[in-house]
């Protein structure tokens, strides 16, 4: 009897410390409004690789963008272009022989929630970041991550406060000063003479510091500024007195170095006041065209400075908008090239340095480090990219005008 009563104790015993188990791997489940937005590909069971190597080991990838919130469709690109690269990795065996588990959490644009994601991440294991998505959180997450010494690689945080001082942090983004500074040739090479506005966002980093470099450039153009405006984030749902000043002073092209969603009330508010000039955006303005009851015929002829057009039609491309459109129902935009183009570049380094799961993730940034800086990688937004030590890619960024609600090229 009492060795009866103890094996059903013991039973007992097992029971409940399943449950545990399967209530921990709940709590690790990744963040998401969409659990076909994210998957975590777990490696197949069995023995031991050729390379005595633990097959039962993953590569812990982290992401952090917002989800939800107002800019939720730059982290939800960014998150699922990322996915569908980590899908077709371990569809195809892995980083040297190893599966890849990606983990993407919501920091809805929010810096100290952004470092509270971090710190989630961290406690689940995670070796590599992609992210964060947008500047500001990226400047707060960066910090952090350059004391851990974990390499991180951002898809779209723009703002060279985002790697100045941290030989982890690289960006596949153009950065801020990039843009304004290409923005600004571009319409020196093929807008010469225009009388150009500019209403940008004087409270945020990505706009100040994209207004900043297209001013400098701008001088070195045949372009002349007539007017600039300003607002900041209290302030962006009017901007009856910046458009009537871009106006009055005769702007027929007005830069917009700012997000979707304020650069739609401009389009909006110039249509009801009559004024019809060329708006040029850059990369914060992808997006625009799926934003909720937005009226798509008011952002008819905008242009944009962007380094991924969805209808070129190079086979990689060809195959990723297929995919996208596939499973998410709707054309990628530039973030989803770019999330999916972190991804490959990282395998790329990965393989290169013969990293594996076990290697100490202080070891695996090293390694990225090195080979970040003598590289050079073919993706999405651009062939032949490389890398400075300061963190910042090299590529060619095209323009893009927006024609029956798609993107086509402008040359």
């Amino acid at each position: 009897m009492k060795k009866f009563i103890c094996l059903v104790l013991v039973l007992a015993m097992c029971s409940f410390l399943l449950a545990g188990c399967g209530q921990d791997a709940g709590d690790a489940a990744t963040d998401a409004p969409s659990t076909d937005a994210v998957t975590t590909d777990a490696p197949d069971a069995g023995g031991e690789e050729e390379s005595g190597g633990d097959t039962t080991a993953v590569f812990k990838f982290g992401g952090i963008g917002p989800l939800t919130g107002e800019n939720a469709t730059y982290g939800v690109a960014v998150m699922n272009g990322a996915q569908i690269a980590v899908n077709e990795i371990n569809a195809a065996g892995g980083i040297n022989g190893y599966q890849v588990e990606f983990s993407f959490q919501d920091d809805v644009s929010d810096p100290e929630t952004s470092v509270n994601a971090y710190n989630k991440l961290m406690d689940d294991g995670m070796q590599i970041l992609v992210g964060p998505v947008l500047s500001s959180p990226a400047i707060s997450v960066s910090a952090l991550a350059y004391e851990d010494r974990v390499f991180a690689l951002t898809p779209s945080a723009s703002s060279l406060d985002v790697v100045t001082g941290k030989d982890n942090m690289f960006q596949v983004c153009f950065t801020d000063p990039n843009q304004g500074m290409g923005s600004a040739t571009y319409m020196g090479t093929n807008m010469a003479g225009s009388k150009v506005a500019i209403i940008y966002r004087n409270d945020d980093p990505y706009s100040q510091g994209i207004r900043d470099t297209f001013v400098a450039e701008a001088a070195n153009q045949d372009l002349e500024i007539v007017y600039e405006g300003t607002f900041t984030a209290d302030t962006s749902t009017d901007f009856s007195v910046q458009l009537t000043g871009a106006q009055s002073a005769g702007a027929d092209v007005v830069f917009l170095p700012i997000y979707f969603q304020p650069a739609s009330v401009i389009l909006s508010q110039a249509k009801a006041m009559g004024y019809e000039p060329t708006f040029f955006g850059v990369d914060g303005m992808d997006g625009i065209l799926t934003l909720e009851n937005f009226d798509m015929s008011l952002a008819e002829g905008v242009m944009v400075l962007t380094p991924f057009s969805a209808d070129a039609t190079d086979e990689l491309t060809v195959n990723f908008v297929t995919e996208y459109n596939e499973r998410f129902g709707e054309t990628p935009n530039q973030f989803a090239a770019d999330g999916y183009d972190c991804i490959y570049a990282l395998k790329q380094a990965i393989e290169a340095a013969g990293c594996t799961p076990e290697t100490a993730t202080e070891d695996i940034c090293t390694a990225m480090i090195e080979q970040f800086t003598t590289m050079s990688f073919d993706g999405l937004t651009g062939t032949g990219l490389t890398w400075g030590t300061d963190g910042t890619v090299s590529k060619l960024p095209m323009a893009v005008v927006i024609h029956d609600g798609v993107y086509v090229s402008a040359e």
